[in-house]
Parts: C-alpha cells; structure tokens; sequence
C-alpha cells in the first residue's frame, strides 16, 4: 500500500505555529503530525510514504528521513507550491496503486482518525484537536512517556515539584521543570523543554517547547508561543516584553529525538542573552 502525504503551507489563521517550522513538523505532545501520521500508515500495513513539502523541506527530510524508523520506504519531494489532492493524484498517479484507496491521499493537517478536527483553521480548532488527541498520542513507537494516573501524561525525564498539583487532563513532556505549588491542569499540555516556575498556574492551556513561564503567572485559555500569549478563544495574540514573566528560551524545535547536551548546546549557541537572563533571575530567587 503506497501513500502520498501533503504537507500544508502558511496558513494565516495561525501564523505563530509556522514562523519557524512547517506546520507538519511542529511539535505536538513531543512528536510531529508526521511521526504520528507515518506511525499510523505503518500500522496499516502501509509499505511507501511519499511526502510532498513545499515550506522548508530540508526540516522535513530531517523528520522524516527514509521512513526507517516506521519500517517505511518514505521519500520527501519539494514541490513550487502546496498540492491540492486532485492535483497530487494526476502528477504523482505512477506512483500510486493501480487502484489508489480513497483514503491514500492525505493532507497532514489533521491527526489520523481525526478528520473532523482540523488543526490550522484557528487557535480554537488546534487547541480542541490536542486536547481530544491526549488520549491516543501515545503511540506504539514512543518511549519516555506514561501514563502516570488516569488522564495525566508525564515524561520519567523531566521534574516535578512534589508540591506542584497535576490535574487531570494534563500532559508533562520531556525535560520539563514544574515549579513547587504550580497548578497544571485540567487542560494543560507543557510540551518538551519548558520550565514553569513556581506557583503558576495552567488551565485549558498550552505551553510550546522550550518556554519559560515566569512565577505567579496565571494563564487561562491561552497558548504560550515563546513571548507571544495567544487567547484561544478569541484567536487574539500580545506579544510579553518581559522575558522574567514569558519567553522562549530557545528558536521552537523539530519534532524528533535530541540528546540532552545537544539541547542544552543549542540554548546556549542561539540565544544567550535570554538564557543570561533566566539564570540570573533563578539565582536572585536562590539568595532571596
């Protein structure tokens, strides 16, 4: 069984999400609508993936590879523009099925199972996408992450203030720091690399990879993408000048496995006045 994957382009209801990765690599719940796409298409018995990306390709190709990882013979091919179906069907029909499934077109702007729930036609839709999505984001493939109490997800590789309160639903990604006294939930999703200092408080809201998120902050229906605090609801954005109070500490990553040095190598190597910052702030708190 072959596919042809399409991978989205800009979509201006959602600018943030692409100003520094493909819609299709950005990480959700630590992994990528790719990784979970071709880790689906490999359940299905699925032999050949071919992606087609228009926006950055390399970071793609990057994600993808050659679809070992899924047991996949995946291929990424850049194309001028972002495909419709039908378009993709007459140019890539050779390589399809002689008798193509209905369903052997996909374009990655859903997760799998999910077409009523698209991601990038507003902050609202993606928030409820991931939100229903919490429960399957576990897939066969990934490490690290479990399921420790009912509806609350957490990564053995991150820390966890033993008087912080995790609320169901919630998800911790990898090498997250939750400070003491800090509400998580319900509703929050911290993706991998952030640190929430302490007594904050996230409810029905999302916190990118890789953010930082000041003490006493209190964020409510709201997406946190580096300095920008997004209110999902009413899909309005600011920009928080004050990086003791939100910032990213790093450019948003790919989706995929990276060591801890390499991580912390490139916080460093990218952005060293913000990561001046913060240390100093942690140890200001320290002698107070």
């Amino acid at each position: 069984m072959i596919n042809l994957l399409i991978c989205p382009s800009y979509r201006r209801e959602v600018v943030f999400f692409s100003r520094d990765t493909p819609l299709a690599s950005m990480p959700l719940l630590g992994q990528s609508l790719l990784e979970y796409w071709l880790s689906a298409l490999s359940l299905r018995g699925a032999s050949k993936a071919i992606v087609l990306a228009h926006e950055q390709p390399a970071a793609i190709v990057e994600v993808v590879g050659k679809g070992q990882r899924w047991g996949l013979d995946a291929n990424v091919i850049t194309e001028s523009r972002e495909l419709t179906p039908d378009e993709a069907l007459l140019k890539y029909a050779s390589e399809l099925d002689p008798v193509p499934r209905p369903d052997s077109i996909i374009v990655v702007d859903h997760f799998p199972g999910l077409p009523e729930q698209p991601l990038f036609t507003s902050y609202q839709a993606a928030f409820r996408a991931i939100r229903q999505w919490l429960p399957s984001a576990l897939t066969v493939d990934r490490v690290g992450v479990s399921e420790a109490r009912p509806g609350i997800w957490l990564s053995c590789h991150s820390h966890v203030s033993p008087h912080a309160q995790l609320v169901a639903p919630c998800w911790i990604g990898q090498h997250v720091f939750i400070g003491a006294d800090a509400l998580i939930g319900p509703g929050a999703i911290v993706e991998d690399g952030s640190f929430i200092e302490p007594e904050v408080e996230l409810v029905e809201s999302w916190v990118c990879s890789d953010t930082f998120v000041g003490r006493f902050a209190k964020i409510y229906g709201s997406i946190a993408w580096g300095n920008a605090l997004i209110n999902w609801q009413t899909n309005s954005a600011t920009q928080i000048a004050d990086p003791f109070l939100l910032c990213a500490l790093r450019r948003p990553r790919q989706a995929h496995p990276a060591n801890w040095l390499k991580r912390l190598s490139g916080i460093y190597a990218r952005n060293k006045s913000e990561v001046g910052l913060l240390w100093k702030h942690l140890l200001l708190h320290k002698e107070g």
